[in-house]
């Protein structure tokens, strides 16, 4: 039989403490979570008060130390755009891509540009890129009118793009117009002139008898001439200033960007410093490919296994300059004397490329000259006061390589 102890005294006062057990605990447990929650908020907002001060203090520094807001704030503002309540509900702004979308490749004749030209051609099919190749090779000084029109017209390309071109460096920013990114490759000055030499003379392995149609007007006394006679006989073609050549595709179109000296020199040499990306050595191709890889890799991811691919290895062979010999030893030391700055430029650019490399990690493999130039260790180069770049001659001076004919 089922027992009722709803009216029993015991179970009754039983109920009624366990009930206010119940309510003390749970107003204990109220009043627990109140005194410990403004504790809570006043960590969480100590903290954040604390964050917000330190992100003030830290971009104020990089603002005052920059003249300006921190270049990374800048980066990441230019690729997420200018964004607005506004147009947030329309459409989406244009967004900048984050990596360089403007290349100029300003090319050094007989510095491989014709291998590098032909990868860039397979590239640009690959990873769909705009490659304007010009196909102007023996003009590389523009008046001031032909810059102008050079530039907005390498500015109004749709990006991502790369234009090449045998010119000398063209300063975008001096007509305000955005300054691409530059990259380019030399070699060895006098293993340079001399790929030039016999190339204008001889062609290449290609057999289209082009350097026929490249220089029509040479002589056979001219063609045949002997390279040892041409240099220590001080031919026009041998001396300066048109052995003068590397330099003035990184000094810019001053006119005395062509005149071998110190000035030239050093501001070839802030121009890399300051608008090259890259400047590679010729005698390292596949460390230059690579490093090109890893800095510029929309458009060169790849490049390297195109490079030693079979099927590459039968068009870039085709490229080597024939009938190609060494001078004498006494014609190689007349040779450096006159090339005395553009072996100063090109050790330059070898220490800043074995610099990157090690950057990114790659291992150096620097190479002495074949003749140690001392000369150079006891030449005293001293920079004049630059010119203003718009100190210009009153008439054009007739160009300086209008001579050579590039590949």
């Amino acid at each position: 039989m089922m027992k009722n102890f709803s009216g029993s005294p015991l179970h009754g006062n039983s109920n009624n403490q366990t009930h206010n057990n119940h309510i003390r605990e749970r107003n204990g447990r109220k009043s627990g979570f109140l005194s410990v929650l403004p504790w809570r908020f006043s960590l969480r907002g100590y903290g954040f008060c604390m964050s917000a001060l330190f992100l003030f203090c830290f971009g104020s520094l990089f603002y005052q130390l920059n003249g300006g807001p921190p270049k990374i704030l800048l980066d990441i503002r230019q690729y997420l755009g200018s964004s607005t309540y506004l147009n947030d509900h329309g459409s989406i702004p244009p967004r900048v891509l984050p990596f360089p979308s403007q290349v100029v490749y300003n090319r050094v004749g007989k510095c491989g540009s014709r291998t590098v030209v032909i990868l860039l051609r397979l590239l640009a099919e690959k990873h769909q890129f705009n490659l304007i190749s010009s196909d102007i090779h023996n003009k590389t000084r523009l008046t001031k009118h032909e810059q102008v029109d050079l530039m907005t017209n390498i500015s109004k390309i749709p990006p991502p793009f790369l234009y090449t071109r045998h010119v000398h460096f063209l300063n975008f920013s001096r007509f305000r117009l955005e300054e691409p990114v530059y990259i380019n490759i030399i070699r060895d000055p006098i293993n340079r002139f001399l790929s030039n030499y016999f190339f204008r003379r001889f062609g290449d392995w290609r057999g289209e008898q082009n350097h026929l149609i490249r220089t029509p007007g040479m002589k056979d006394d001219e063609r045949y001439l002997d390279i040892n006679v041409c240099i220590l006989e001080n031919y026009p073609e041998c001396s300066n200033p048109r052995v003068f050549y590397i330099i003035p595709y990184f000094c810019g179109q001053h006119p005395q960007c062509r005149e071998p000296g110190v000035w030239a020199l050093e501001r070839a040499k802030q121009n890399v410093m300051e608008n090259y990306l890259i400047v590679g050595i010729l005698e390292e191709l596949e460390d230059v490919l690579l490093m090109l890889e890893r800095l510029l890799p929309h458009y060169f991811a790849g490049v390297l296994n195109i490079y030693k691919s079979p099927e590459y290895k039968k068009l870039g062979n085709m490229t080597g300059t024939v009938r190609k010999h060494t001078p004498s030893l006494e014609a190689l030391k007349v040779l450096y004397h006159r090339m005395r700055y553009e072996y100063d430029f090109y050790n330059f650019i070898r220490d800043q490329f074995h610099l990157t490399k090690r950057k990114i990690g790659l291992k150096s493999t620097a190479k002495p000259p074949a003749y140690a130039p001392a000369f150079l260790r006891d030449l005293a180069l001293r920079t004049p006061q630059p010119l203003n770049e718009d100190e210009e001659l009153d008439s054009d001076l007739e160009d300086a390589n209008s001579w050579l004919v590039h590949p």
